[in-house]
This record gives C-alpha cells, sequence and structure tokens, in this order.
C-alpha cells in the first residue's frame, strides 16, 4: 500500500483479487490488478505544483528540506467513484489495444487483453451487487 492513499472499497476489492491471483500464480490477472492498482496510486499523487519547497538543507545536502516529515505533502484523496472511473479507464484502454492487435494480425495478444479487461470488469461488477 502506497501511503497516505485511502482505501475504497473498489480499491481493497482489487488488492483482495491480486493475492488471490498471486496465490494461484494467475499471471493475466496480476498484471490486470496490478497495472489498475498503480493507476489509482498514481491519480492520487501530489501534484508537481503543490510539492513543498526545497528548503535551506543542512550542511551536507544544499537545499534539501530538513525536519521530520518537511518533505511529504498530503495526497490527493480519490472517493469510490473516481476510483471505479479509474478501473473502466484501464477496461477501456486494454478493449481499445486489443482492436489494434486484431487489427494488426495479433489475435494471441488480443485475446490477453480482453481477458485482463474482462478480469478488471467483473472486480468492478461486484462493487454494483447488492
Amino acid at each position: 500500500m502506497v501511503a497516505g492513499v485511502q482505501d475504497t472499497p473498489t480499491r481493497e476489492r482489487l488488492q483482495l483479487a491480486l493475492r488471490e491471483a498471486l496465490r494461484a500464480r494467475d499471471t493475466i490477472a496480476v498484471s490486470a490488478l496490478r497495472t489498475a492498482l498503480s493507476a489509482i496510486d498514481n491519480a492520487s499523487a501530489v501534484p508537481v505544483e503543490s510539492a513543498p519547497a526545497a528548503g535551506t538543507g543542512g550542511p551536507h545536502f544544499v537545499g534539501a528540506v530538513s525536519g521530520l516529515g518537511a518533505g511529504e505533502a498530503e495526497r490527493h484523496t480519490l472517493t469510490e467513484p473516481e476510483v471505479e472511473q479509474i478501473v473502466r479507464t484501464e477496461v477501456g484502454e486494454r478493449q481499445a489495444a486489443a482492436y489494434s492487435y486484431d487489427q494488426a494480425g495479433r489475435p494471441d495478444q488480443a485475446e490477453r487483453l480482453r481477458r485482463e479487461a474482462s478480469f478488471l470488469m467483473s472486480v468492478i461488477d461486484r462493487s454494483e451487487a447488492p
């Protein structure tokens, strides 16, 4: 888990599914889940312009930020709908890439991407079940 990233129900389900996929050695599911979790973590990252300014530093590192936690910045907190939209975007990208692979005569790669997209959608669909 990335420090400061709030777990949403969808993110928690993705992490649980990743643990299960790792145990089952399901490389397609692991690839899809790691990419989706990374996309969520990247979306909550601190924008460059809001990063803390460099401090005066110490005797060994000029311009370094000094003090406990001085280099830390608050991450963006994502809502559940934002997290689900990120995963849906990942699914859409895989489907578009699968179409491109089909057009290029690479049905094996296209099928792998479709399986990844299908797996991610199954995780999202679990969140919408009552």
